[in-house]
């Protein structure tokens, strides 16, 4: 049977949903974590070694997740992702992909350099140019989101609101990242995830946060919505802006009635979307990657290769 590696240090729910998918259309399965990868580089061998792909390494690799380390460490994570794709195995999303998202500034940057809306956002080390960025946006009337750079699920985020909350201003690794808190329309606090896959809108919903955090993780409600035609658009956008298969962009609609681009996030977690969405996203992940990546099968490499 073919063999696809789910790269993930906690297969969960996703995990299974995604190796069910894959075995029902013929593929194995198999969950492998970033940590125990490792390069031999010696004649007469695999240069990349994968456990349980020793002798010949996949068809694909599904990229479920990537843990947090040393820079060295993730600095591992993604030689193994980029060195898998340099030997001609898919890689979905790929290391590129990856490093774009995870960080949030050059994600930021990304974004605006493409024209497509998102906050005002700072990124800087000095403290003090941080307190006076913070200091005047308090003045002229903005909240701020004070975020890390690496980071997801809401966790580490803080809102400044007043200048008594620039106690709570932080950096995260040495690094100040700053983002114009968006008021959304309506009442109460929500904003939109739609997924993305190879530059098609497959489903989206509005989720409604117990807080100003909005995500799943941290308690809020998931409806499904209709995408428009501007907020599929957008989220399309971003996703190729990030060079990236498939993604979880989060859009906001603010008090002005436009949409803004919160993040994008390239190891997105969909079970919140799928409780309330008819579609399966685990079916139409494995059949993009199955269909575009593995419609003509690469020779796989043996151990012996050089």
């Amino acid at each position: 049977m073919s063999r696809i590696a789910i790269i993930t240090d906690d297969p969960g729910w996703h995990g299974q949903q995604l190796r069910l998918a894959f075995a029902d259309r013929g593929f194995d399965g198999e969950f492998i974590s970033l940590t125990e990868c490792r390069f031999a580089v010696a004649p007469g061998r695999l240069p990349v070694i994968l456990p349980g792909f020793e002798h010949a390494l996949p068809d694909a690799v599904f990229v479920r997740g990537v843990p947090g380390g040393t820079l060295e460490e993730v600095v591992l994570y993604l030689d193994i992702l980029h060195a898998l794709k340099l030997m001609n195995v898919p890689v979905y999303n790929d290391g590129r992909a990856i490093e774009r998202s995870v960080d949030k500034g050059m994600t930021s940057f990304l974004l605006h350099r493409a024209g497509l809306p998102t906050p005002p956002t700072w990124i800087l080390r000095n403290t003090e140019e941080a307190l006076a960025i913070a200091e005047t946006e308090l003045k002229n009337g903005h909240h701020l989101i004070s975020k890390p750079l690496f980071g997801s699920q809401g966790e580490g985020i803080r809102r400044l609101e007043k200048t008594t909350d620039l106690i709570w201003l932080t950096a995260g690794g040495g690094v100040y990242y700053l983002q114009r808190f968006v008021h959304c329309s309506g009442d109460g606090f929500s904003d939109h995830r739609v997924f993305v896959i190879n530059g098609q809108s497959v489903a989206a919903m509005r989720r409604r946060g117990k807080s100003w955090l909005n995500n799943v993780a941290q308690g809020a409600s998931c409806e499904w919505i209709d995408a428009d035609s501007e907020m599929a658009r957008l989220a399309v956008e971003a996703t190729r802006t990030l060079g990236m298969d498939y993604s979880g962009v989060d859009i906001m609609l603010d008090k002005e009635g436009c949409y803004t681009i919160i993040e994008v996030n390239s190891i997105p977690a969909w079970k919140g979307l799928q409780s309330v969405c008819d579609v399966n996203i685990a079916d139409l992940l494995a059949d993009d990657l199955i269909g575009r990546c593995l419609k003509t099968q690469r020779p796989r490499l043996a151990a012996e290769t050089a």
